[in-house]
């Protein structure tokens, strides 16, 4: 599966530090996979221990994004990044939902590391061009653009940092789009890793916990991360 991830020089010039990382795999997703759910419970159980909510003042993945909202023209206390709002959400002993298995391993991997990362069904993904190659770009959202969050219904992106392919916007780190989210029916998978704090190290190793999630309960094969 290629992919193709541009920066726009919009992200780039309110945002210079951004890294990204995008995760391709051929998979099998699942309702619910118990032997995941025993790895989620016992990481939170360990991460509260750990972290309280004070704590979310000194995580820099998601300090750097709600920056970037506010560069971008965005509140991130009304638009929460998904990240944060993971994280926030475990802290205030709060459970998890149960979505399926794909989703479920991507928030384990968003809440370790405080990175918002999005989670697309790759054959859903709008191409252009006479190859298969998934090409997007990261710019920001236009006021009056059309976008529907998962879940949310119609969602406001102006401001926000967003993903279009050839059709439009895909994925927000507040909310991806309901038009490429995964379902049970999903069999490949694209996820992005959005660090805006800089630290490629680190997103790096964010992608690498998802390889090794996906491959463990999701069947992964053909399995790829690439920086970008």
């Amino acid at each position: 599966m290629n992919v193709d991830i541009r920066v726009s020089d919009q992200i780039r010039q309110r945002c210079p530090s951004f890294v990204g990382a995008a995760v391709v795999s051929h998979v099998h997703n699942s309702e619910s996979d118990p032997a995941l759910w025993q790895e989620i419970d016992a990481f939170i159980a360990d991460y509260r221990q750990r972290y309280t909510t004070e704590s979310l003042k000194q995580m820099p993945a998601i300090l750097a994004t709600r920056e970037a909202y506010k560069l971008c023209g965005k509140d991130p206390s009304r638009y929460r990044p998904s990240g944060e709002a993971l994280v926030r959400r475990t802290l205030r002993g709060m459970d998890l939902y149960h979505v399926s298995t794909l989703v479920d391993l991507i928030n384990l991997a968003s809440i370790a590391y405080g990175y918002s990362i999005g989670g697309f069904d790759a054959d859903l993904i709008g191409r252009s061009g006479s190859d298969d190659t998934i090409r997007l770009t990261l710019g920001i959202g236009q006021e009056g653009e059309p976008y529907e969050g998962i879940g949310r219904g119609v969602l406001n992106i102006a401001g926000l940092p967003v993903y279009r392919d050839a059709i439009g916007g895909i994925g927000t780190p507040t909310s991806d789009h309901e038009r490429t989210k995964l379902t049970l029916g999903t069999t490949h998978l694209l996820a992005i890793v959005n660090g805006y704090d800089g630290n490629q190290q680190s997103v790096y190793a964010c992608a690498q916990m998802l390889l090794t999630l996906l491959m463990r309960y999701a069947a992964a094969t053909d399995v790829e991360a690439m920086m970008f």
